[in-house]
């Protein structure tokens, strides 16, 4: 069987910031009346996490449940696992109204870390990110230069982006270009 291989290939570029190809990640989009007391118990048990609230983000042990807008959901759980999870999904809904589709191949997965994650991150979306406006935990759907994004903040400062592995390239090296050394601007310093 094929090895999957994402749209970045491990692409990895340090400067004043990190971005790094986050590698093959499962991702399901759930769809459905998120207020349902099946629909939380079925994410539960899936990815181990709750509902999270409005432009918030959940995150266990390798999954994620992030909100996407007030019926839909994405969730991330290991590449390998994603039929299993979609498959215990599909159990606990049974004779519910939802979808649970795999994304996984058409979503690209990066990572920004380090010192500069923040001003690298501002230069490109129209959201503030300053550490009292954005803390970890928060989730935002917005556009990065030309392309839709999607991206939260875990508890150890790393930014975790999401885009569509059709424009994995044009968004890798707008981050690589706005993490050029020499290019600090020193808002969040």
């Amino acid at each position: 069987m094929a090895e999957p291989v994402t749209a970045l290939n491990g692409a990895r570029f340090d400067g004043l910031a990190t971005i790094a190809d986050g590698g093959p990640t499962g991702m399901i989009t759930l769809r459905g009346d998120l207020s349902a007391k099946e629909v939380k118990a079925a994410v539960k048990q899936a990815v181990g996490l709750g509902i999270p609230a409005q432009r918030e983000a959940l995150s266990g042990e390798g999954t994620a449940a992030l909100w996407m807008s007030p019926d839909e959901l994405l969730l991330i759980c290991a590449y390998e696992r994603v039929a299993e999870t979609i498959a215990t999904l599909d159990g606990a809904l049974k004779g519910q109204h939802y979808l649970a589709v795999n994304v996984s191949d058409a979503r690209t997965y990066m990572q920004v870390s380090g010192a500069g994650a923040r001003e690298v991150l501002a230069k490109l979306c129209p959201v503030d990110l300053s550490e009292a406006a954005f803390t970890p935990g928060m989730f935002r759907r917005t556009r990065m230069a030309q392309v839709p994004a999607a991206f939260w903040l875990d508890g150890e400062g790393v930014f975790h982006l999401i885009c569509f592995r059709s424009v994995a390239d044009y968004a890798f090296n707008l981050l690589k270009t706005a993490a050029l050394p020499g290019g600090e601007v020193g808002i969040y310093g």
